[in-house]
C-alpha cells in the first residue's frame, strides 16, 4: 500500500506522521519548534527512519505556521516568508523536505490544512464550503470554498481581522506586533495570559476573561459568516479546551447576528453549525496525509 508523509508545522511544535489515513497511522513524532535547521533535520530524519521500514512515502504534504507562499508558481513557492518567529523568515521549508527525501512535496497554511482533514475525515465531511479557525498560540483560519482551499492573493490572514474594542470594557491594547488590537492580538493565548497576568489555563470559567474572549471570536464568527457563508465552522486550538467557552461563542454569534441570517443551521442547529474537530488535536497533521495523497492523484 502507497504510504504518505505528513507534516503539521507549527509555532510551538511539530507533527510528524506516516500513514494513509485516520485509522492507518504507522509512525507519528512530536517535538519542540526550535530554529529552521534543526526542527527541519528533525522532521526529515523521521521520515527518513520510516523510509527504512516501509519503503518510500508517495509524497509529503506540509501544513505550515506562516505567512507562507503556497503558490507552486511562484519562485519562492513552499517559503515560510514575512512571518515574526524569529529566525523563521524566509526558510525554503517544502525545498528542504523534496532535496532531502526525494519526493513530491505539497505545501499550504497550517488551518487550511486542517481544514481539508475535517473536510476528508471529520467534522466537516460532506461539506464544500466551511471554515477552520485555530485559536491557540496564534490564530488562524483555513476555508474551503465550493470544494477547493482558499487562497488568493497569498492566502487568508483570518487571525488579523480588524475587530471594535471598547477600551472602558477592555483597556488591553493588544499584542500583534503588526496591528495592536487585531483578533490575534486581542484573543489569543498569549493575549489573554498577558492581559490577566496568568495563562488561561490558571482561570476559572468564572473568570470574566472567557466573557471577552468569547465576545471577540463570536465577533470575528459573525464577519466570517456574513463574508464566506461557511456550512458549518470548526473551532480547534488549545485555548477552544477552556470549559465552557464554545457554547459561550455559540451563544454571542447567535446573539450578534440577530436573526439577520436565516438558515436553520444558525437559527436552531448552532450546538452543531458551530463545532469541535471531529478528529481532535489530529486535525492538522491528518490533513497534511490528505494534501500529499491528493497531490499524486
Amino acid at each position: 500500500m502507497a504510504l504518505f508523509g505528513g507534516i503539521e508545522a507549527g509555532g510551538t511544535k511539530f507533527v510528524c506522521a506516516v500513514g494513509t489515513a485516520p485509522d492507518d497511522i504507522r509512525a507519528e513524532i512530536r517535538f519542540p519548534t526550535t530554529t529552521p535547521e534543526e526542527t527541519i533535520g528533525r522532521a526529515i530524519a523521521f521520515f527518513q527512519e520510516q523510509q527504512a521500514i516501509y519503503g518510500t512515502v508517495q509524497a509529503v504534504g506540509i501544513g505550515s505556521f506562516g505567512p507562507v507562499d503556497p503558490h507552486p508558481d511562484s519562485p519562492t513557492y513552499g517559503y515560510i516568508t514575512t512571518t515574526p518567529k524569529p529566525g523563521w523568515a524566509n526558510t525554503p521549508f517544502a525545498g528542504w523536505i523534496k532535496e532531502a527525501l526525494g519526493v513530491p512535496v505539497a505545501f499550504d497554511t497550517d488551518v487550511n490544512v486542517a481544514a481539508l482533514g475535517e473536510g476528508m475525515w471529520g467534522a466537516a465531511q460532506g461539506l464544500d464550503t466551511f471554515l477552520y479557525l485555530t485559536v491557540g498560540t496564534g490564530i488562524g483560519g483555513g476555508a474551503m470554498v465550493n470544494g477547493r482551499l482558499l487562497h488568493g492573493l497569498l492566502h487568508p490572514e483570518m487571525g488579523h481581522i480588524l475587530l471594535p474594542r471598547d477600551p472602558q470594557k477592555d483597556p488591553y491594547n493588544g499584542r500583534c506586533p503588526y496591528h495592536g488590537d487585531c483578533l490575534e492580538g486581542l484573543a489569543s493565548g498569549p493575549a489573554i495570559a498577558e492581559r490577566w497576568q496568568k495563562p488561561g489555563t490558571e482561570l476559572p470559567p468564572e473568570h470574566p476573561a472567557w466573557e471577552l474572549e468569547a465576545h471577540y471570536l463570536a465577533t470575528a464568527l459573525v464577519n466570517f459568516i456574513c463574508t464566506l457563508s461557511p456550512q458549518r465552522i470548526i473551532l480547534g486550538g488549545g485555548v477552544m479546551s477552556a470549559p465552557g467557552l464554545l457554547p459561550r461563542i455559540r451563544q454571542k454569534t447567535t446573539a450578534y447576528l440577530n436573526q439577520y441570517i436565516q438558515s436553520p443551521a444558525i437559527t436552531k442547529h448552532t450546538d452543531t453549525y458551530i463545532t469541535a474537530p471531529a478528529l481532535g488535536n489530529k486535525s492538522g497533521v491528518l490533513g497534511a496525509i490528505a494534501l500529499a495523497k491528493q497531490h499524486t492523484q
